[in-house]
């Protein structure tokens, strides 16, 4: 099945959640607060069954980050390999996703315009052009925006919006240089994320 390209708005009245993480979608939601449809408003009587609400949980993280289901198992899958905490180990390799990277110095407004901004090469890593979302970053990498797409009105407004907003405290940001670095793996504590991962971690071992 092929990527969702449809209204992430109407995805995150599915989810109950801000899936892009922008002012704008969280005051439709605020108006909204129930699913999309006819018998949005009617949804929900009735207790979910432990599968339905593990289901969602999976549904929400992997909506957030924009992934499909295969590649969401298969990092799930590497995640529950490595010592540690398998939620917190899952959660940081999500996080390290470029596009997601991108997402969070600001560069881009969504994770969804981050990746056609990898994709179309706009960024650069360690000074090398990367244009596969998925890469993963590194401890010290170097995230800059292609010095011919700095003029582009999309990356201005964003850098400009990005100067009245906190910066992700596992990221460095020069807004003057459009650069960045990933100082650190966020500790768990460090991502404000309305999920519960152990829920997604009895979904798959279910």
């Amino acid at each position: 099945m092929g990527r969702y390209r449809g209204s992430i708005t109407k995805l995150s009245r599915r989810e109950g959640i801000n899936l892009a993480e922008t002012e704008k979608v969280q005051k439709y939601l605020d108006k909204r607060p129930y699913p999309p449809g006819q018998h949005g408003q009617r949804r929900g009587r009735g207790r979910p069954s432990d599968y339905s609400v593990r289901l969602r949980e999976k549904q929400k993280l992997s909506r957030l980050y924009g992934m499909g289901e295969k590649q969401f198992r298969n990092l799930f899958t590497e995640a529950s390999e490595v010592p540690g905490v398998t939620g917190t180990v899952f959660l940081q390799l999500l996080e390290r996703r470029l596009d997601n990277v991108v997402f969070r110095m600001g560069f881009a407004g969504t994770r969804r315009q981050a990746r056609q901004f990898v994709g179309h090469g706009h960024i650069l890593v360690n000074g090398q052009k990367v244009d596969v979302p998925s890469y993963r970053v590194k401890i010290g990498d170097e995230i800059v925006v292609a010095e011919g797409s700095r003029s582009m009105g999309f990356i201005q407004e964003n850098m400009e919006a990005q100067k009245r907003r906190r910066v992700a405290p596992w990221v460095e940001l020069n807004p003057e240089t459009f650069t960045g670095t990933f100082a650190r793996l966020p500790a768990r504590e460090d991502l404000a994320l309305p999920i519960n991962e152990n829920f997604i971690i009895e979904y798959y071992s279910r």
